[in-house]
């Protein structure tokens, strides 16, 4: 091979590289788009001449020539969390005080102070300096691959600018549509008669959703880079700030108006600037992001829930639009709680075209005295669910009623029951009510319960709508006949499902309580309820004291379970999954080996999930719990552990390594 050639073909794409940096990432030319495009076609034709010299990171391959049929799942190595949100200065003023209260200082302390940019989160994976993975955060544990798509956005690197790149170097930020792109966008589609988009948000997840990445490539897409994932080989700075300047370094483009401050007011100043600023950004923020700067404080603050104690999203106030209510509509849902939904005379307001919005019960219509007819207050604030403020009295049309809760279900016509303590009513069709049946459905094939995997909520709702499934035991007895003539179901993807329907027989007995849908039943409970029993049909005979006798299972819990196993219809229908071969393995009739041990998991594993871990603890007779107490056995931590860690510590409960937890595993399957 040519020596001159390679030479000449490695040149042309740092060369492109380093003028894609500058324009994109630094917002700082240094080459003309005539030069730019010149060296590019020569690039182009000199791999068209050797394709074997083709490299994926090369700046010609960013657009890939075939669509994908589907997008496959990611699961996410370190979760991507979600952001509490404010809305208040006081909402602030607590936050900064809560840090200061775990910390245990008065000091000021240093926040980096960032745009909270509306788009939509991704996670970028680089391995060996490569850009190998972009996924969407989907539910913070699993998200969709959007690689091909993801390699379209000229800001984003295929490559690092490092000689000695990481072995692992995950970043995470958000992908946008500029406005003036955004506005360009919706002008084609009028000129062709078609849709435009409500939003930018709303383009960007539109534009990175397609299977055809050329379709993606059109739209222009741009993004910002703001944190870390899973990193290997790299040594992190001692700081947030310190951070966004490395990956700057490495290619990333990040916002030029992320600052450092000090303490809750100079967050506050921050705010009103960028509330100043944001008309002329040239892309849509819907508030700020502040985040403690120093590392080693973020670790000791830890998470909680599925956001961070160290971080918050501050809102910029809600906007507020005036709309006729039209109607109340009434939704059931799974557990037949009936929701009232405002149908609204559609109206833009907080950056979409808002025409339903949720009541949560009838105790609120009634509270806020909402009536057909009436002209209602409408909030909406980023992305959070459309809100009915109240009513505009002052156009109160004459003769109105106040709004009746139904006496029957709106979709099976089953009475509706409300007990006097409870705001929520019922219906009480329980599996009979198609709407109960869908939902009991799509719980059931959850991933946490029977794992159906391809039994989406579009397959669901299509099998309930044809009277192809009546109920859960229904799937048990589906033929591929019977799929492929649904929507977007061929002979290939029928055959696929009922696979996984047969895989999903082989289950444990927590997964298939949980997957039953019993009221306030979750994960934790069911497995609580699994451990105890050891036998579903111990379980199912099980009295009211019984159950109370169970950790964490009070009267209300053992009350819904109860009178959930005295339903004719609900035993029927377990008779009917186990007689279709669902099982679990028998327990052992000797004492496991950690039985009555406590088990608190926190931080990331490396050698298996966290979700592997309990499995194999639980099979092995321990308890797994998500938080510490003074009756926890071991607290086990893995990389970045949270604020378990720390009680964990404050409650000297013993304390072991992964390596520590892998050994003790062996050592128990070798006895």
């Amino acid at each position: 091979m040519n020596a001159a050639l390679i030479n000449r073909i490695a040149e042309l794409r740092k060369l492109l590289n380093d003028y894609s940096y500058h324009y994109y990432v630094l917002d700082a030319p240094i080459v003309t788009d005539s030069e730019y495009d010149r060296l590019f076609k020569e690039l182009q034709q000199l791999e068209e001449e050797h394709p074997d010299l083709i490299t994926p990171d090369s700046p010609t391959q960013r657009v890939g020539e075939k669509a994908a049929t589907q997008f496959k799942q990611v699961r996410h190595t370190i979760p991507m969390l979600s952001l509490d949100n404010a809305f208040t200065e006081d909402d602030v003023i607590n936050f900064d005080r809560r840090i200061h209260e775990r910390l245990g200082s008065d000091l000021p302390i240093e926040y980096v102070c960032e745009p909270k940019i509306d788009g939509l989160a991704v996670s970028l994976v680089y391995t060996d300096g490569i850009l190998t993975q972009a996924a969407t955060r989907g539910d913070g544990i699993t998200g969709e691959d959007i690689l091909q798509n993801v390699r379209t956005i000229q800001s984003i690197p295929l490559k690092l600018r490092s000689a000695h790149p990481p072995k692992i170097f995950e970043v995470r930020g958000e992908i946008y549509l500029p406005l003036v792109e955004f506005n360009k966008l919706n002008a084609e589609a009028a000129k062709k008669g078609e849709k435009g988009f409500v939003n930018p948000r709303n383009a960007a997840a539109g534009s990175l959703r397609q299977l055809d990445a050329r379709i993606t490539a059109k739209r222009s897409l741009s993004s910002f880079c703001y944190a870390a994932g899973e990193v290997k080989g790299f040594a992190m700075p001692d700081n947030h700030f310190a951070y966004l300047a490395k990956i700057k370094e490495l290619g990333f483009r990040v916002n030029p108006n992320i600052e450092v401050v000090k303490g809750v007011e100079g967050c506050f100043a921050y705010y009103k600037k960028m509330m100043q600023l944001r008309p002329k950004l040239g892309y849509e923020i819907d508030g700020v992001v502040y985040k403690v700067n120093d590392l080693q404080l973020q670790r000791r603050l830890g998470f909680i829930s599925r956001a961070p104690r160290w971080a918050l999203a501050h809102k910029f106030a809600a906007a507020e639009e005036m709309t006729k209510l039209l109607n109340i509509e009434f939704q059931v849902g799974r557990t037949g709680a009936l929701t009232p939904v405002a149908r609204l005379e559609p109206v833009f307001v907080g950056g979409a075209t808002v025409s339903n919005a949720t009541l949560h019960n009838i105790d609120e219509v009634w509270r806020k005295d909402l009536r057909v007819g009436d002209t209602v207050i409408i909030r909406r604030a980023g992305d959070v669910i459309p809100e009915v403020v109240g009513v505009a009295m002052q156009f109160r049309p004459p003769h109105t009623k106040l709004i009746a809760l139904p006496k029957h279900c709106p979709v099976c016509g089953s009475e509706i029951v409300k007990a006097e303590d409870e705001v929520i009513a019922r219906c009480s069709g329980g599996l009979y009510c198609s709407a109960q049946r869908k939902e009991s459905i799509k719980h059931f094939a959850s991933r946490l319960a029977m794992d159906i995997i391809g039994l989406g909520d579009k397959l669901v709702e299509q099998l309930v709508d044809n009277n192809v499934v009546h109920n859960v035991a229904d799937l048990y007895t589906l033929k591929t006949a019977d799929l492929i003539n649904l929507e977007r179901m061929g002979e290939k993807s029928a055959t696929k499902l009922i696979a996984a329907i047969e895989k999903s027989k082989s289950t444990t007995l927590s997964r298939f309580i949980y997957a039953l849908g019993i009221r306030e039943v979750g994960e934790a409970t069911a497995l609580s309820l699994a451990l105890h029993f050891l036998d579903l049909k111990k379980l199912m005979h099980a009295s009211f004291e019984e159950l109370q006798n169970i950790n964490d299972i009070g009267p209300v819990v053992a009350m819904h379970i109860t009178t959930f196993f005295r339903q004719k219809h609900n035993c029927e229908l377990i008779t009917r999954l186990l007689d279709a071969g669902i099982t679990w393995p028998k327990p052992e009739t000797k004492q496991l080996p950690l039985t009555g041990q406590t088990y608190v998991l926190t931080g990331t594993l490396t050698s298996m999930t966290r979700e592997e871990a309990k499995e194999k603890l639980q099979a092995l007779g321990a308890k797994t719990s998500e938080t510490v107490s003074k009756n926890t056995t071991y607290v086990v931590v893995g990389a970045n552990p949270g604020s378990k860690l720390t009680k964990a510590e404050k409650l000297q409960v013993k304390i072991i390594d992964e390596q520590k937890l892998v050994t003790l595993l062996k050592t128990i399957k070798n006895e």
